[in-house]
């Protein structure tokens, strides 16, 4: 190439960035959708985050959040939001789907960025350009963001929550498996090197009665639960569920797996009629959470050879199966010394991540087998938090034990060790429990741990400061 022809090009490039837009998209929607004042802006989204309790212990990659009207979702989408709080990215790219303008392909917009009631928010220009370079379907389709809600219903959050991001918003219009993979594909080369959080935006289902939007919704929740993309995509397109920004969030999917997340956790869910208190027709919300565990040890080793652990498994597996299908527990044989000794157990349940219950001995004086085979039973059938377990799902059950150590009163707070520590508070007849690898799994401070066991216990969350309430600690080997 010619000296003259390369400064022509480089001054075609100037010209170009010189003549971006230094225009900022107004927000439409403030005023009806959400408050169009800061101040009531920012008083509801304290509220949203006060009661929001989500958290997760690691490196989050992707959200899925709502995008109704403020009092309808706004509760739900904070809980996604609430997981990174506090961190720092280098970029936040929002998805959400076109529902009022067709066309083939992403759109990725291009002004400056976007004013809301709590000021304006630059767009990340250069990942923008770098983006629509990555293929003829990501383009710059103005009509596509002009009255779009999906995506600036996300922006105040992010401004809340993460004050000096940059974001690039992405309007979907075509929602087919290809077009998600292309996206995502762009994404992963566009962001190389950047540490960028991926926002899907969307609800569940539209407009059928509370039973309905139920089951509907729980295929989604269930698919997510389980990370697969693949799967949520195919349940969409056969109308086995509903979700209006399904595109999005099989492209947010797609991009945490590829990044190397390797936990999917639905946060919460709700419809519209939770808050209404009409259930003829709902719309239904999900928020969840794509990230990276950081491993943290939990609980201690008590000596229990792998064989051991190995056969309590065993055992609380034929239990729960025996338990399912209607039949006495096999009989046990072959229990060595140590499974012979009283100890405190609880066999966990989870099924596709999700707890499905969990019952268990603080302190026992029979055999720990005895202990796991019938805790296992009881988890099964007699958690009141669910439905007994049937038949249908032994297949997708997974099973933990946590072999429990004595309780020890304690006094000072600094005695709590997060990972290694359960608690049990108590008052009256209150009590409440949480193990070892709950405020772990979390990454709650001892504060919040004490918090939510005071919490599990029916208290209020500050009543482990109170005279009257005793703290009891214990470990537990858990596997």
């Amino acid at each position: 190439m010619s000296t003259f022809f390369r400064l022509l090009v480089l001054g075609v490039v100037i010209m170009a960035q010189n003549c971006e837009s230094k225009e900022y998209r107004e927000s439409r929607h403030a005023g009806s959708w959400y408050p169009g004042d800061e101040t009531q802006l920012t008083k509801m989204l304290d509220g949203f985050f006060t009661n929001a309790r989500a958290k997760v212990h690691g490196n989050v990659h992707a959200l899925i959040s709502p995008h109704a009207g403020y009092i309808y979702s706004g509760q739900i989408a904070a809980y996604a939001y609430k997981t990174v709080e506090g961190k720092t990215y280098d970029a936040i790219i929002v998805i959400g789907p076109s529902h009022y303008h067709g066309f083939h392909g992403a759109s990725v917009d291009t002004l400056a960025g976007r004013k809301t009631p709590l000021g304006a928010v630059d767009y990340d220009l250069d990942l923008a350009r770098r983006l629509i370079s990555k293929h003829k379907h990501i383009l710059y389709e103005p009509a596509a963001h002009r009255d779009e809600h999906s995506v600036e219903i996300q922006v105040p959050f992010l401004q809340y929550v993460l004050k000096d991001s940059k974001i690039v918003e992405i309007v979907l219009g075509s929602q087919d498996y290809a077009t998600c993979e292309m996206l995502s594909n762009a994404i992963l080369e566009a962001a190389d090197g950047k540490n960028v959080l991926v926002v899907a935006s969307s609800d569940l289902s539209h407009f059928h009665d509370q039973g309905t939007a139920n089951k509907l919704d729980s295929v989604v929740i269930e698919s997510v639960a389980r990370f697969d993309p693949q799967l949520l995509h195919k349940r969409l397109s056969q109308d086995s569920c509903e979700a209006c920004g399904g595109g999005p969030m099989v492209t947010a999917m797609l991009i945490a797996k590829k990044r190397g997340a390797q936990k999917a956790e639905p946060l919460m869910y709700a419809t519209s009629g939770d808050v209404t208190g009409d259930y003829s027709q709902v719309v239904g919300y999900l928020a969840a959470a794509f990230y990276t565990t950081e491993q943290t040890k939990v609980g201690v080793d008590l000596g229990f050879t792998e064989e051991e652990k190995s056969k309590l498994k065993d055992i609380a597996r034929a239990s729960i199966k025996a338990a399912v299908t209607g039949k006495e527990p096999p009989e046990i044989k072959g229990v060595s010394g140590k499974l012979k000794e009283p100890y405190g157990v609880f066999v966990t349940i989870n099924k596709h991540g999700n707890l499905r219950g969990c019952i268990g001995l603080i302190i026992s004086d029979r055999p720990l087998y005895r202990g796991c085979q019938q805790m296992a039973k009881a988890a099964a059938l007699e958690d009141p938090r669910f439905p007994p377990v049937t038949e249908k799902e032994l297949s997708d059950l997974e099973i933990e034990i946590s072999i429990l150590t004595p309780p020890e009163k304690i006094t000072e707070f600094g005695d709590i060790v997060i990972g290694r520590d359960g608690l049990i508070v108590s008052r009256g007849l209150a009590r409440g429990l949480l193990l070892p690898q709950v405020a772990a799994e979390y990454g709650w401070t001892v504060n919040e741990f004490l918090e939510e066991t005071c919490r599990k216990a029916g208290l209020p969350r500050d009543a482990y400061k109170q005279e009257d309430t005793e703290i009891h600690k214990f470990s537990a080997e858990v596997f």
